[in-house]
């Protein structure tokens, strides 16, 4: 028989006195430990869930890896490269790739009779992933793009839209000034969509591959790159590392360089801002675990105190202090494993109603999403729940020697 842990379970099940100072010291350390674990599972998912949003919408607009000319790659102008089926079979064997899609960006001008609007076309054919789109699209429906044939669709931005006051199934003109030359075409509006993040709605329309190629004046073979979707976001990396090995610094039959570049490198200020939300989450989980520990070092000293008696007893019975101190260590476990239960409860319930109706809602103006996105990650609250528990038992550890410093004989005259 464990006797530390018996005579903790019947120390802990006593009522006894409800006068006892104990007992609202044991309430208030259960819900302190309640209440900061709830408020680090609540942080935790929201924070993961709202990088995860934001990551996945950057990636939707641009992939997770980009190989294009080098010029392209490090500049803001557009240069055309040659990715012909060659070029696609190569990089869809790299191992680690999950799909490839080529892509040509060209810049116009959208004009209504009262307003006009500069933007980028961005040019996709047969092939391109839709998904993100789709899951964004608010009015209208997405076209099938081409590589081979113009159908005169386009797909614009709600802030587009609206700033032009155009709608789904509505016509529109747009300009292009190529080598002083000045071309029109006359686009149907197919969709609307809206992802909230101002970077790219304000700027970034879709068309037909085949009509962001004419319009640059390339060959038939040339784009502007080849966009690729990994298997593992975490070894994005090691992924590109292949592609530098195998296609950057390679040149095609025009003699222009191929380069590559991650999703990371391409928006390095969204991704830096990202990472700035790790260390808030340090903090509020340093400060929390801190809380908890507090309220459980408080509370551990006023029962040590308030079982004085038992304690001299028990030494008078032979009991040595490591028993002892195992006995109220016990005692401590109980209290927080209570405390972590409902803050188990509070926690992940407040996330799972956060995710179910979207009730706290946010400015997408400023935070991109127009409620606070969540997301229940299970090993980690797992890992949240035994970082907590060895901390507050460990420092429990320096209080339970008081107990070496009491005297059974001074101890069983105190009251």
């Amino acid at each position: 028989m464990n006797f530390p842990l018996f005579i903790a379970k019947r120390i802990y099940s006593d009522q006894g006195d409800k006068r006892k100072v104990s007992r609202p010291a044991i309430r208030i350390a259960t819900i302190g430990v309640a209440i900061g674990l709830a408020v680090m599972i609540v942080s935790v998912c929201v924070v993961l869930g709202f990088k995860h949003t934001i990551r996945d919408k950057v990636i939707g607009f641009g992939s997770h890896i980009t190989v294009a000319e080098f010029s392209t790659i490090n500049g803001n102008t557009q240069f055309p490269i040659v990715i012909n089926d060659s070029m696609m079979n190569v990089l869809r064997k790299i191992n680690g790739v999950k799909h490839v899609q080529k892509f040509a960006m060209t810049q116009g001008i959208l004009k209504t009779e009262k307003d006009f609007l500069g933007v980028v076309f961005k040019g996709v054919d047969e092939k391109y992933d839709t998904t993100f789109i789709h899951d964004n699209l608010l009015e209208g429906y997405i076209p099938t793009f081409s590589s081979s044939a113009s159908k005169q669709k386009i797909l614009l931005s709600k802030l587009m839209a609206d700033k032009l006051q155009l709608h789904a199934g509505e016509s529109v003109y747009a300009y292009f000034i190529n080598n002083n030359n000045v071309r029109a075409r006359k686009f149907t509006i197919a969709g609307i969509y809206q992802t909230n993040l101002r970077k790219f709605d304000e700027i970034l329309c879709f068309t037909d591959l085949y009509n962001a190629v004419k319009i640059n004046g390339w060959k038939e073979d040339q784009v502007t790159g080849a966009e690729l979707t990994v298997n593992d976001f975490e070894e994005i990396n090691q992924t590109e590392e292949t592609i530098i090995a195998l296609v950057n610094r390679t040149s095609d039959k025009y003699h222009n360089t191929y380069s590559s570049a991650t999703i990371q490198e391409s928006n390095p200020q969204i991704f830096s801002w990202l990472d700035l939300l790790d260390l808030n989450v340090w903090i509020i989980l340093i400060l929390m675990i801190c809380v908890a520990g507090f309220t459980m070092i408080s509370g551990l000293l006023i029962i040590i105190l308030e079982r004085t008696n038992m304690i001299g007893v028990m030494k008078a019975l032979g009991a040595r202090n490591k028993v002892i101190r195992h006995t109220f260590l016990w005692f401590a476990v109980f209290i927080i494993g209570k405390g972590m239960l409902w803050g188990n409860i509070l926690g992940i319930g407040i996330v799972t109603l956060q995710k179910l109706t979207g009730l706290i809602k946010l400015d997408p103006a400023t935070y991109y999403v127009d409620i606070v996105p969540v997301e229940i990650n299970i090993p980690m609250i797992l890992l949240i729940n035994i970082c907590t528990l060895i901390v507050s038992v460990f420092v429990l550890i320096a209080p339970s020697y008081l107990i070496s410093h009491i005297h059974p004989a001074k101890s069983m005259r105190y009251e």
